[in-house]
């Protein structure tokens, strides 16, 4: 099982983007998917994450409001919506899976850069 992510880019302050996240695999429902992002000199923050079968999210209080995190069975995609961006969002983001008869976050996606300027 593989994790592409794509989407990243720069953006303006107030602009957005929308991150995807392909994951290779025949049971797409059976996988919960996670965010992250990690900026320079800091270590690496939950954004969010969503449960595949059922489409149910959670989002880091940090982002909550301006990021909504969804997904596309027919596309074996997740989509991190990211809006009223900050430069404080700059960092690299993952998205991440695990089983979701398991906790831990064991597949991972390459980081895609996300750069906001004031």
């Amino acid at each position: 099982v593989q994790l592409q992510a794509s989407g990243g880019g720069l953006v303006q302050a107030g602009g957005s983007l929308r991150l995807s996240c392909v994951i290779s695999t025949r049971t797409f429902s059976n996988y919960v998917m996670g965010w992250f992002r990690q900026a320079p000199g800091k270590e690496r923050e939950f954004v969010g994450s969503i449960n595949l079968s059922v489409g149910r999210a959670i989002l880091a209080d940090s982002v909550k409001g301006r990021f909504t995190i969804s997904r596309d069975k027919a596309k074996n995609a997740g989509f991190l919506q990211m809006s009223s961006l900050l430069p404080e969002d700059t960092a690299i983001y993952y998205c991440a899976a695990h089983h979701r008869a398991q906790s831990e976050y064991s597949l991972w996606g390459q980081g895609t850069q996300v750069t906001v300027s004031s």
